[in-house]
């Protein structure tokens, strides 16, 4: 294979690999910070899985370790939030030694809330610690 058609064959190929994820309905969305965390940053990538649920991929970076702030706290924890609900517990979000965590999920839900809180207990059955980073998800 000569060099001109290799190059064409990997752009079609990408070309129709970045065409498929797209159709697929995979959403990116920047979590905005809260002001007493103004340095972190977070994205969450929403996609569908085969059954037709929400695949989660949240990450996040330059967020302080949750017992240096405060209050001091234990440990983060990611909510989803449908309208007219109560935020509901979806597990605890992990930094490693540079700040940075990585926290996938399904659900069953379309539209919603995505927030990350510190709290004291990572099974807490509601929001009460400080909100660092929030996004409305929509399809």
């Amino acid at each position: 294979m000569n060099s001109k058609m290799s190059h064409a064959t990997i752009f079609i190929v990408g070309t129709a690999i970045a065409f498929t994820l797209t159709a697929c309905g995979g959403h990116h969305y920047k979590l905005n910070p809260s002001m007493s965390v103004p340095a972190a940053t977070g994205t969450v990538d929403v996609g569908h899985d085969q059954n037709g649920n929400t695949t989660i991929d949240l990450k996040v970076r330059h967020l302080a370790k949750p017992d240096s702030l405060t209050p001091p706290k234990v440990v983060y924890v990611v909510w989803i939030e449908r309208s007219g609900q109560a935020a509901e517990n979806q597990g605890a979000l992990q930094l490693n030694d540079n700040l940075e965590g990585e926290f996938k999920t399904t659900l069953p839900y379309k539209r919603f809330e995505i927030f990350v809180t510190a709290e004291d207990n990572p099974h807490a059955t509601g929001p009460s610690g400080q909100e660092v980073l929030r996004q409305q998800v929509t399809p």
